[in-house]
């Protein structure tokens, strides 16, 4: 899974400052959770999309956004994910979605 400066940064300031986390997203999270056959990588990603938009929880969101475009979710599909969240999750959850997504879709 390639990385940008920002997300390196990230990974190395987490490995410094809180080694276990590191360890445990590493481990658990990204090489047991997202490896799992039951659902497939662009399914997870789209799971994954979803929940953070629907808790507002942006910070991570262009990470996930990046890389449920390279688990094969369109800019189309996650576009409608974000207008059928805001039904659900809330206008401003779906308006603070959609600030990330422009900047991916600008890439």
């Amino acid at each position: 899974m390639s990385t940008t400066s920002s997300q390196t940064q990230t990974l190395d300031a987490m490995s410094r400052l809180t080694p276990k986390f590191a360890e445990l997203t590493e481990q658990v999270l990204f090489g047991d959770l997202w490896k799992r056959e039951e659902l497939s990588p662009r399914d997870r990603s789209l799971i994954t999309v979803a929940a953070l938009i629907a808790l507002n929880r942006g910070e991570q969101l262009p990470f996930h956004l990046s890389l449920a475009v390279k688990n094969g979710v369109t800019q189309t599909e996650l576009a409608e994910v974000i207008t059928h969240l805001a039904f659900y999750a809330g206008w401003p959850a779906a308006a603070s979605a959609l600030t990330r997504f422009s900047a991916l879709s600008e890439q």
